[in-house]
């Protein structure tokens, strides 16, 4: 499937609803194993199917054993089938996501180089209202160190 054409929303939405479908089918402790045990059972059931057509005879019996059998065994490998399937196409757009994520990097890359954005430009402000605090900051405790070693030297004098 080629995903190129696909629109990055659809990407998107497809990988989210991909994800909710591993997630609602992982939660259950029991849903890997109870699908095998089931694919286990339905095996058991087509070949004691079989032998009872060699053994008893033709019966009705024998050819529901084989039915139900075949029906659990499909259903089972089916389902494998659509969790690989679905595994993979997840795969494949993840790839796509990252691989257009790489492509959109220097391109904002470029932008960024050409004008600085909102909160480049109030981290720049920040930081020199910062810088202007602890200068005023350290003017203070220059005035302050000043003013008790005039006070020193007064009481010296004394």
């Amino acid at each position: 499937m080629n995903m190129k054409k696909w629109t990055d929303d659809k990407l998107v939405t497809t990988r989210d609803e991909i994800d909710a479908w591993f997630l609602k089918h992982s939660k259950a402790s029991w849903s890997r194993r109870a699908g095998f045990l089931i694919a286990l059972i339905g095996a058991f059931a087509v070949s004691t199917g079989v032998v009872f057509l060699f053994f008893d005879g033709i019966t009705v019996m024998s050819f529901v054993l084989i039915g139900l059998g075949s029906v659990a065994c499909f259903a089972w490998y089916k389902t494998e089938q659509q969790r690989k399937l679905n595994s993979k196409f997840l795969e494949e757009i993840k790839v796509e996501i990252a691989r257009r994520a790489k492509k959109a990097e220097p391109v904002k890359k470029l932008k960024v180089a050409e004008k600085p954005t909102v909160t480049e430009k109030s981290e720049s402000i920040e930081k020199t209202e910062s810088i202007e605090e602890t200068e005023s900051i350290e003017e203070t405790e220059a005035i302050k160190e000043t003013e008790a070693i005039k006070e020193l030297n007064t009481i010296e004098k004394n």
